[in-house]
C-alpha cells in the first residue's frame, strides 16, 4: 500500500512592527508594546497569529503594523 504523502503544515505568523513612539502613551500600553517583543522604532519582530495576540495587537494598533507570514513546516 502506497505512504500517503504529507501536506506541509501551515503555520500562521503575523510580522509586527513599530512605527510610533511609546513617549506619552499609558503605562499598560507600554507593556503590551514590550510584551510582543518589540523594543524601538522600525523593530519588527514575528510573532504566532492567536487570539491573544490578535487581542494585544489591536490595543496598540495606532503604534505597531502588522502584516500576515506564511511559513511551511514539513
Amino acid at each position: 500500500m502506497a505512504k500517503k504523502q504529507q501536506q506541509p503544515e501551515v503555520k500562521k505568523m503575523l510580522r509586527v512592527t513599530q512605527v510610533r513612539s511609546l513617549i506619552g502613551y499609558e503605562q499598560s500600553q507600554r507593556a503590551t508594546v514590550r510584551s510582543l517583543g518589540l523594543r524601538r522604532i522600525r523593530h519588527t519582530v514575528e510573532v504566532p497569529d492567536t487570539p491573544q495576540v490578535r487581542g494585544m495587537l489591536f490595543k496598540v494598533r495606532h503604534l505597531v503594523t502588522v502584516e500576515e507570514v506564511n511559513h511551511e513546516t514539513a
